[in-house]
């Protein structure tokens, strides 16, 4: 593919998936996108973000975070909060996620997110978040009105959005937390289960970031 044609393939991706949020903003006014990281790592906290567009945002090659390369979330990511209305980041600790267990943690990052795009709307005296947009979760106790999306993050632009931003802020933190925590390969798995992570936990132990509901079986080796 020419450098010219993937141009091209991102501009129609842009318009197809801000087009897809277009019909939401037309029904119910002002909207938030909302995506998670960390739901199945067995240590670090889980992740929510909400960003808010404008119906002209033009930022080039958001996807699914997965589909991205490390340098390309980078980048994007200092886009989104940039040309952004409103970006809200939510998390909860492995303390909380051991205490109510993960899908509520989930959610209640995700309120968290919700509640923080709110006051930087209203900050800026942008109006107010009317509906949002949730990759595959219903929430309860919140008073905007709401549709999941299932792989709500390749249709919706800022659910995209904010898987990137989730996605880059957890990451920062889980290497953060490699030079706290050596040992673990936390620097690359960002807290998943694999080989190098459990080597680590029969060679150091557990850590304080670790969800105690997720390593039963291994504790009971």
């Amino acid at each position: 593919m020419t450098k010219e044609e993937r141009l091209e393939k991102q501009k129609q991706k842009l318009l197809t998936m801000r087009a897809f949020d277009d019909e939401y903003r037309r029904a119910y006014g002002m909207v938030g996108g909302i995506d998670e990281v960390g739901r199945g790592p067995l240590c670090g906290p889980v992740v929510a973000c909400c960003v808010v567009f404008d119906n002209t945002v033009d930022i080039l090659g958001i996807d699914d975070s997965k589909k991205l390369s490390k340098k390309h979330r980078e980048e994007l990511y200092d886009l989104i909060l940039d040309k952004a209305l409103a970006v809200g980041i939510g998390q909860k600790d492995n303390k909380v996620i051991d205490e109510i267990n993960i899908l509520e943690a989930t959610k209640l990052a995700m309120k968290e997110s919700i509640e923080k795009a709110e006051k930087m709307l209203e900050k800026r005296d942008l109006g107010s978040l009317d509906h949002v947009l949730i990759d595959a979760v219903t929430l309860n106790g919140i008073s905007q009105s709401q549709i999941g999306i299932i792989k709500g993050d390749t249709k919706s632009l800022s659910i995209a959005a904010a898987s990137i931003v989730a996605k880059v802020t957890r990451d920062r933190m889980m290497e953060a937390y490699a030079e706290q925590y050596p040992g673990y390969g936390l620097e690359s798995n960002m807290g998943y289960g694999t080989a190098k992570h459990y080597e680590g936990l029969r060679q150091y132990g557990i850590t304080p970031i670790h969800r105690l509901s997720f390593l039963k079986s291994f504790m009971d080796k």
